[in-house]
């Protein structure tokens, strides 16, 4: 029977060590004295301030009195040059300082340890305990802690490799997105939702941004795994280290995500996805769409982002953009530095921050003037029709029943068609140098694919970041991506079919400025025109003194 410990050496390391001492001194002990068993009962049900993290790991995934102490001796090892001097002595000739599962299953053998469950146990399962990979027999293969658990326990913080802080730069919210992130957050914490949250949209920082606010609701700190790491191979280092794990997942239209087994992680996880796609998990989920502030609260995140109110006021009707768009343009123009931001200053930051689609759209920087373009009086109505509905595009549901405002898409879709040299592309510059917005000429080469799927991920690539960055987008020679579709003859025809399908559905869910132009309208499949909001053509016609409709012209004679 082994003496009973003094009060000073009340801890799970001090009855740790005290054990492992006593054992070495004394072999065949059969069973813990009773004095060890009620000390470890009080340790961990008011565990001292050193022991809390290791207790509350314990209470949380149901390690056993042996894992525990065990966990403790291990932990003192990685800690303190005594321990771990003291653990090479016992163990000489056999291992080194890091204690082998046969010493740790001899030592806490009275308390249910063995072998097998140090190797395959709740511990070694949740990452607290490691097995060496030493080439041995279990019994002396040795037994570790992973430095960056090691920290979290000591009250430190190291991440592991391929995890990384969630870093955001400053992205005002607005406030109903923040209330309804704290009320999720809530939620989950009440267990009133599912832990697992996929946030959707097509600014990767606004959903950054909304994943802090709820990491800082629940009072923990956001992580991004990698996509080599699982959730089940950190389930320990998440729970000491108060972290959120956060998963990014890049999905195209169809395809389909299967999340891996979160392994015994019970809090809360979130997922940060665009808008296409299927997430499919193992336990049940929520998905969230980030819905894009409304005017008030656009005028709101400008000034938030030090754009005095006149013109946040103009930037608010002119940019539909969401609040990771608009903290972007106001990090630009805080670089400008002064007092004295002019509209000109504010456009050219717009104007400079649509990066993510160079890749597949090409930046138009001309500047066409009215007098550029010289069209009948009907077609210039309605060119300023659509310059009106593009600006109005925010309000026009305002007032509308329920019903209506429910159906309401705020994106513009028009379609001009003409021959070649009667002005299209020219109108389409005016028009974005009316309304404010950059042009984008969409490369029709770097869209389509051969490969099947390739060109509809193209496609929704870039119109979530047209959306996103609020362009006009410029399809020329459209009616290559946008045919009509024709009758099945072979596999080619299907798949043909199902691609110009979907082009069809995600140009009608699109929320932004499109303009389409073609040669001949025929080309164009019925259904995809009863999609359009305006269809503009441009006439090929002969007009004295050298003007041609649509451009001028330097010689005269007929078109």
């Amino acid at each position: 029977m082994t003496a009973p410990l003094p009060p000073e050496m009340r801890s799970l390391r001090a009855l740790a060590l005290h054990m492992l001492r006593s054992v070495c001194g004394a072999k065949g002990a059969e069973g813990p004295a009773v004095s060890e068993t009620s000390l470890l009962a009080g340790i961990r049900g008011t565990p001292a301030e050193n022991d809390a993290k290791l207790c509350a790991l314990a209470d949380r995934f149901g390690l056993s009195d042996g894992e525990l102490l065990a966990a403790a001796l291990v932990l003192a090892v990685e800690t303190d040059a005594g321990t771990a001097r003291l653990i090479a002595q016992a163990q000489n000739p056999v291992g080194n300082a890091r204690p082998l599962a046969g010493f740790l299953a001899t030592i806490f053998a009275a308390f249910g340890l063995d072998c097998v469950t140090l190797a395959s146990g709740p511990a070694a399962r949740i990452g607290l305990l490691a097995l060496g990979d030493e080439p041995a027999p279990l019994a002396e293969r040795s037994i570790g802690m992973p430095l960056a658990l090691v920290a979290a326990l000591g009250g430190g913080r190291l991440e592991p490799d391929g995890i990384h802080p969630l870093r955001i730069g400053r992205t005002a919210l607005p406030e109903a997105l923040v209330a309804e992130a704290q009320a999720r957050a809530a939620r989950i914490a009440a267990r009133a939702e599912p832990a697992l949250l996929v946030l959707r949209s097509p600014s990767l920082r606004e959903s950054e941004a909304i994943a802090a606010l709820i990491g800082e609701t629940l009072a923990l700190a956001p992580v991004v795994l990698g996509e080599q790491q699982h959730v089940a191979q950190h389930v320990c280092w998440l729970a000491a280290s108060a972290s959120l794990p956060v998963l990014r997942r890049s999905l195209g239209p169809g395809e389909r995500c299967r999340v891996e087994d979160f392994g015994a992680w019970d809090g809360p996880l979130l997922l940060l996805a665009g808008m296409e796609g299927v997430i499919e998990a193992p336990l049940p989920l929520t998905e969230w769409a980030l819905p894009l502030p409304d005017r008030t609260e656009r005028v709101a995140l400008w000034q938030a982002g030090g754009v005095e109110a006149t013109l946040a006021e103009q930037a608010a009707v002119t940019y539909r953009q969401g609040a990771g768009r608009i903290a972007e343009v106001a990090e630009r123009i805080a670089l400008l530095g002064g007092d004295a931001l002019s509209w000109a200053d504010l456009v050219a930051a717009a104007d400079a921050g649509a990066s993510q689609l160079d890749s597949l759209a090409r930046r138009s920087s001309a500047r066409v003037a009215r007098e550029d373009l010289v069209v009948p009086p009907e077609l210039g109505e309605a060119l300023e029709l659509l310059i009106d509905r593009i600006r109005l595009r925010d309000q026009l549901s305002e007032g509308l029943g329920n019903s209506l405002r429910a159906r309401y898409r705020p994106g513009v879709r028009a379609l001009f068609t003409g021959e070649s040299g009667t002005g299209k592309t020219l109108a389409v510059h005016w028009i974005a140098r009316r309304v404010g917005l950059p042009l984008y000429r969409v490369d029709l080469a770097a869209m389509t694919s051969k490969w099947i799927g390739e060109t509809e991920k193209n496609l929704s690539s870039v119109l979530d970041a047209a959306q996103h960055a609020d362009v006009v987008l410029f399809f020329d020679e459209a009616d290559s991506l946008f045919g009509a579709r024709t009758d099945v003859g072979d596999s080619h025809d299907r798949f043909a079919n199902a691609q110009t399908n979907y082009l069809l559905q995600r140009i009608e869910d699109f929320d932004g400025v499109a303009v389409l132009a073609t040669n001949s309208r025929d080309r164009f499949d019925p259904a995809f025109v009863r999609r359009l909001d305006a269809i503009l053509e441009f006439l090929c016609r002969a007009l004295r003194r050298g003007v041609h409709c649509g451009r001028r012209i330097l010689a005269t004679g007929t078109a």
